[in-house]
């Protein structure tokens, strides 16, 4: 998986991971400072995030059609200036007037532009590495790779925004609004990372920038040359509308996973903050800290590497990797099991991105596995089933919410200094660890769908579209936030979720037949 990959991956990945890394570091606190900053309700502060949400997946779009014009390198290096500014702006703490108000949206719109130039068109230019007939047989393994380092800078950011919030509170005595925008401005840090990654190692990749400076004439000449080497048939007007109809059924879907799926950063998080226990000890508590995390990460890599071993090497790095992982945990646990580690509602956000690392590599096995057997869902069937399994989350959630306060009266009685109750944190981590199963039947196999139903004439519409429908998703879930705002019982609120999923999931497999004629 990771041997014989061009060196050009790994520095856009990198930049990729210090972008990332920012972008979730203000994206774990940013829904609780709307509240803490301006006293937003919970239904107004979700409605900022979904909208923001929305721009940074709807915006590649306009990223995808500058970059034609102007070139993907071009377009990559302007969207991190630009998002750089947008940080910047949330940097400054002006406090909750107007103009703080005002400022914000400006750094939002700015944040979001500067994603849509840069999200999409690196992951184009990590495409074009694979173009080269030597490259070309690994270039899923590629993405994959590509997609966990994403995650590996996402797995950092909670504990990154949480230690320079704590130590701005208690080294430079600023107040716990204020706090936030020393968060921010780490985003600001790794993006000079990104862009200092980026050049540095520009040798590595630059040769897949080389035909930008010939203009769109080398472009559709390429474009020519891919469709003669396939020498795909021409499909009748027919076929073509059948795989559009089947596109639009899938992205219909897709809508509402996000919209679930992205709970994350606004219900789950309120839950986290009003209605989670607010310390660990022991095991529990060790799951807080991100080091252990890459310990028990070390450990899945390593009984992974060991198991397709293929030599003496190969296997002894696999055990060493055990042996690492498992060392770290017991001295940790040594050394900690008595300590009782606070926990923020922001942390809870690492545990996607940990066990989105940890698993992939064991997804791809399983499903490669199954496929040697021949029993490997289709691409649709594994959509419907990524949707029973994001029902599952919220099935979790709804058992684990019985007998706890509507939301409004949990927060009256925390500012009343009562003590109400509070629940386990392993809800949480587990509902994450489900609908991060989710997202891997659904998010990456959803991309390999449209990329190989899309009609080749309106491949990069069909593309465009995805984004879309991921973009409608997340302005969505506001829903739910609204839901909270209006003191709706918390079972309700995951059943609803739960509901969505179940519908989605249901009318997938109705159409399953279509669905899997086109894809063949």
């Amino acid at each position: 998986m990771f041997e014989g990959q061009p060196k050009g991956l790994w520095a856009l990945a990198l930049a990729n991971t210090g972008e990332r890394f920012g972008y979730y570091t203000m994206l774990a606190v940013f829904i609780l400072f709307l509240q803490a900053n301006f006293g937003y309700t919970p239904g107004v502060a979700g409605g900022i995030q979904a909208t923001f949400l929305m721009l940074v997946y709807f915006l590649p779009i306009i990223g995808g059609i500058a970059a034609d014009k102007f070139g993907f390198g071009r377009m990559v290096t302007t969207g991190i200036f630009i998002m750089f500014l947008g940080y910047a702006l949330l940097s400054v703490p002006l406090g909750s007037n107007w103009v703080a108000v005002a400022v914000m949206g400006a750094a939002l719109v700015l944040v979001s532009l500067g994603t849509g130039l840069f999200k999409g068109n690196l992951q184009v230019m990590v495409g074009r590495l694979y173009d080269e007939p030597k490259y070309a047989d690994k270039r899923d393994n590629g993405f994959s790779l590509f997609y966990m380092a994403i995650n590996i800078g996402a797995m950092f950011a909670p504990t990154a925004a949480i230690m320079i919030m704590k130590w701005a509170q208690t080294s430079l005595g600023v107040s716990e609004a204020d706090s936030y925008h020393f968060a921010f401005a780490v985003a600001c840090a790794s993006l000079i990372l990104s862009i200092g990654i980026y050049y540095a190692f520009s040798s590595t990749y630059k040769h897949v920038l080389a035909s930008e400076d010939k203009g769109q004439k080398a472009v559709a000449k390429r474009v020519e040359a891919e469709k003669e080497a396939a020498k795909q048939p021409e499909l009748t007007k027919e076929q073509t509308k059948e795989r559009i109809v089947c596109l639009a059924l899938v992205m219909g879907v897709v809508i509402f996973f996000w919209m679930a799926f992205h709970q994350n950063g606004v219900t789950l998080t309120f839950f986290a903050r009003d209605y989670t226990e607010t310390s660990a000890t022991g095991v529990q508590g060790m799951a807080f800290d991100v080091t252990n995390l890459v310990a028990c990460i070390f450990i899945v890599y390593g009984l992974f590497g060991a198991f397709q071993a293929k030599s003496s090497k190969a296997l002894a790095y696999g055990v060493l990797a055990i042996a690492a992982g498992a060392c770290y945990l017991g001295y940790q646990y040594l050394h900690t099991q008595d300590a009782v580690t606070a926990v923020e509602a922001p942390i809870f956000q690492q545990f996607n991105p940990c066990f989105v690392v940890a698993l992939t590599p064991v997804s791809v096995a399983f499903f490669s596995w199954l496929g040697k057997h021949g029993k490997e869902p289709s691409s649709p069937r594994k959509i419907g089933m990524g949707m029973l399994v994001a029902a599952a989350a919220f099935g979790l959630m709804i058992a684990g919410s019985m007998g706890l306060l509507n939301p409004m009266d949990q927060t009256a009685a925390i500012e009343a200094g009562a003590d109400p109750k509070r629940v386990t944190a392993n809800l949480l981590i587990g509902t994450y660890l489900v609908l991060t199963l989710a997202e891997l039947l659904l998010s990456p196999i959803g991309i390999s769908f449209v990329s190989k139903v899309a009609p080749p004439k309106y491949a990069g519409l069909m593309m465009g579209l995805w984004f879309g429908a991921t973009a409608l998703g997340n302005q969505l879930v506001m829903i739910p936030a609204i839901l909270w705002d209006a003191n709706v019982s918390l079972p309700y609120i995951w059943a609803v979720l739960a509901g969505i999923c179940i519908l989605s999931a249901l009318f997938i497999f109705s159409v399953l037949k279509k669905l899997e004629k086109v894809s063949k």
